[in-house]
């Protein structure tokens, strides 16, 4: 039963295509299109001052509806967010799979950087979309990169949640951030909620600790996996960017 419900079980925000809604919730409604014949809803805001775009990549059972909080407060420091709805979420052509998803982030980025040129893009991942965002800076040059409560593997958490099935012959969706994380060359924050009991921190630390120079590790004290949002974490990820830009300099 859990084999044959696992794509259901991690992708419970896909529910078949709706439409979007008439009126952006924040940003510009956008629409990208898949190099597989799929088509995309995502929301855009654009950045100041020249500085990059934030690629929002969202958790398994994430609206970016919901996410005009995040696009306000990076507005607020100048930087721009494109948040994407992943194939099967709400607004978007297609089901989810690893691979439609891994196809989606890169989609996504180069959306940005063909309507944008010019402008640094960099990777905000969540939860399960700390996976397409590893994967995404491993393919394409990215100015930077964040993870929120990332995974080392969905092989690997699977295991820790299910210790009594053979998970490994029987995941059809292992998103092996484990084995990508060694071809991200850009800055990378790694940031998780101290008291997480989805994705532990210790499933980040060990991709955190997989990870080439340079890095930074955060742990939200008394935060867990869907309150890890806070005005800290946002100060975290600005202070972040501003620093590589700084450096770049």
């Amino acid at each position: 039963m859990v084999y044959a419900m696992q794509r259901t079980l991690l992708y419970p925000g896909a529910g078949g295509f709706t439409p979007p809604p008439a009126v952006a919730p924040w940003g510009s409604r956008v629409s990208i299109a898949t190099s597989d014949g799929e088509t995309l809803a995502a929301l855009y805001q654009s950045p100041a001052n020249a500085k990059a775009t934030f690629l929002y990549l969202h958790g398994n059972g994430d609206d970016i509806a919901a996410y005009g909080f995040l696009a306000d407060a990076l507005g607020a420091r100048g930087y721009g967010m494109l948040a994407v709805a992943f194939r099967g979420y709400p607004g978007s052509t297609g089901s989810p799979t690893e691979a439609g998803l891994l196809e989606d982030g890169v989609a996504a980025f180069d959306w940005l950087k063909t309507t944008h040129p010019g402008t640094p893009v960099a990777i905000l991942g969540r939860s399960l979309g700390s996976g397409v965002g590893v994967h995404v800076a491993a393919e394409r040059d990215v100015f930077a990169m964040v993870l929120v409560s990332p995974y080392a593997s969905i092989l690997a958490a699977a295991g820790s949640h299910y210790p009594y099935l053979p998970v490994a012959p029987l995941i059809k969706d292992s998103f092996r951030s484990d084995l990508w994380i060694g071809q991200v060359s850009a800055p990378k924050l790694f940031l998780h909620g101290e008291l997480d009991d989805v994705i532990p921190a210790s499933s980040g630390r060990a991709l955190f600790d997989l990870a080439s120079e340079p890095k930074k590790f955060v742990l939200m004290s008394g935060r867990g996996h869907n309150d890890v949002w806070s005005a800290q974490l946002v100060d975290e990820v600005v202070g972040f960017a501003d620093a590589v830009k700084g450096r770049e300099r």
